[in-house]
C-alpha cells in the first residue's frame, strides 16, 4: 500500500507542476498576443474561465486547436464550418460568409440578430473528452472484475475499486437507505464525472468544464427530476399537507417547502459552480501578479503559492465530487423514505 500512496503522491505533485506550467503559458501567450498593450489580468483570467469556440494551448502555429461552427438561422438552416474563418493571420476575429462572432456570440452580419449556436465549444469538447475518459476507465473495470474474479483487484481496478466501495458504503448507502442499489449507478456516475471534469480542468490548456453553470445546472436538474420522481406519498404529503402543524400555518409551510424544492438544485449548481470557478481565479490572479510587477521576485513567490494552492485544488476537486453526491444522496433518501407520524399528541 505504501507504494501505491508514493504513486498517487507522485501523480498529485506532476499535476500541480503541468497546472503552474500551463496557466503561466497562457498567461504568457495573452500578454505577448499585443506587446504594445498594458497587460490586462481580466482578459487573461475570463479568457481562461469563460467558454471559447477555439481551444488555445501555446503560442505558434499548431497551438491552438479551431473547433466546428454550428449554427442554424430559420433563413439559411444549418450550416456548419471551422472557427478559424473567423480569426484572419492576426488572429484578429473577422465577419465569415454573413457571420459575426462578439463575444463568443454568433449574429447575422446584415441584421444582428443572433443565431442558434450549436457549435462544438471548448467546453463541449471537454465533455465528450470526460465522457470518453469514463467509459474507458470503467470499461477496463469490468473487464479487470471479470478476470480477476475472486481474486485481489490489479492495475487501475485496485485504484478504482475503493472509491467505488467508499462512494457506495458511506455516501449512498447510509442517506438513500434500503433501497440505493436502484439509485447507485446514477449517483457514481455523478461523483465520477464532477471528479474526472475537476482534474481536468486543472491540466495545462484544459478547460474549466465544472466550473460552467450549465453543466452544473444540468448535474443538478437531473439530481431534481430523479428526487422529485421518485417521490413517495410520504414526501409529497410532507410539503403539501405538513403533519403536526397548526392548520393556519399550513398554507404558509406550504410556500416554504415548495420553495425548498426549487432551491436545493440551485444551491448544488451554484455550489461546484463557484467552487470550482472561484479556485481557477485565485490561481490565474496569482500568476498575473508576476506580468503585472513585472519582477522576478515576485515571479518566484507567486510560483511557491501556486504550487500549494494547485495541492489544494486538487482535494478540492474530490471534496466538490463528494459534496454534490453526497446532497444528491440525501436529497433522494429523503424523498423515498417511508414516513410514519402520529397526529394526536
Amino acid at each position: 500500500m505504501s507504494a501505491v500512496y508514493k504513486r498517487i503522491k507522485l501523480i498529485l505533485l506532476v499535476i500541480a507542476m503541468m497546472t503552474t506550467s500551463g496557466l503561466v503559458q497562457s498567461a504568457q501567450a495573452a500578454e505577448s498576443a499585443d506587446s504594445t498593450k498594458a497587460f490586462n489580468a481580466s482578459e487573461v483570467i475570463l479568457h481562461h474561465v469563460l467558454d471559447d469556440h477555439i481551444w488555445h494551448f501555446f503560442e505558434g502555429h499548431y497551438g491552438t486547436w479551431y473547433l466546428p461552427i454550428i449554427v442554424y438561422t430559420k433563413e439559411r438552416g444549418l450550416e456548419s464550418f471551422s472557427s478559424h474563418h473567423f480569426y484572419n493571420e492576426n488572429h484578429e476575429v473577422v465577419p465569415y460568409n454573413g457571420y459575426k462572432l462578439d463575444h463568443n456570440h454568433i449574429y447575422l452580419e446584415a441584421t444582428g440578430e443572433q443565431v442558434l449556436d450549436l457549435s462544438i465549444t471548448k467546453n463541449v469538447a471537454t465533455l465528450f473528452i470526460n465522457a470518453i475518459i469514463l467509459l474507458l476507465v470503467f470499461t477496463a473495470v469490468a473487464r479487470g472484475y471479470k478476470k480477476n474474479a475472486g481474486k485481489a483487484p490489479k492495475g487501475i481496478q485496485a485504484f478504482i475499486e475503493p472509491i467505488i466501495v467508499f462512494v457506495r458504503d458511506e455516501v449512498v448507502k447510509p442517506n438513500v437507505g434500503p433501497k440505493y442499489e436502484k439509485f447507485l449507478p446514477y449517483l457514481l456516475t455523478l461523483f465520477f464525472f464532477i471528479l474526472f471534469g475537476n482534474l481536468l480542468g486543472l491540466l495545462p490548456g484544459a478547460s474549466n468544464l465544472t466550473g460552467n453553470i450549465a453543466v452544473t445546472a444540468t448535474l443538478a436538474i437531473g439530481t431534481f427530476f430523479i428526487t422529485n420522481l421518485s417521490g413517495n406519498a410520504g414526501y409529497w404529503g410532507h410539503i403539501f399537507w405538513t403533519p403536526g402543524v397548526p392548520l393556519p400555518l399550513r398554507p404558509i409551510i406550504l410556500l416554504v417547502e415548495v420553495a425548498g424544492i426549487i432551491t436545493k438544485p440551485i444551491s448544488l449548481a451554484l455550489r461546484l459552480f463557484v467552487a470550482i470557478t472561484a479556485g481557477h481565479i485565485v490561481l490565474l490572479s496569482l500568476i498575473c501578479l508576476t506580468f503585472i510587477f513585472g519582477s522576478i521576485y515576485v515571479g518566484v513567490g507567486s510560483s511557491l503559492i501556486i504550487m500549494f494552492i494547485n495541492l489544494i485544488e486538487l482535494l478540492v476537486a474530490g471534496i466538490q465530487a463528494y459534496v454534490f453526491t453526497l446532497f444528491s444522496s440525501l436529497y433522494i433518501g429523503m424523498a423515498i423514505a417511508e414516513h410514519h407520524h402520529d397526529d394526536h399528541h
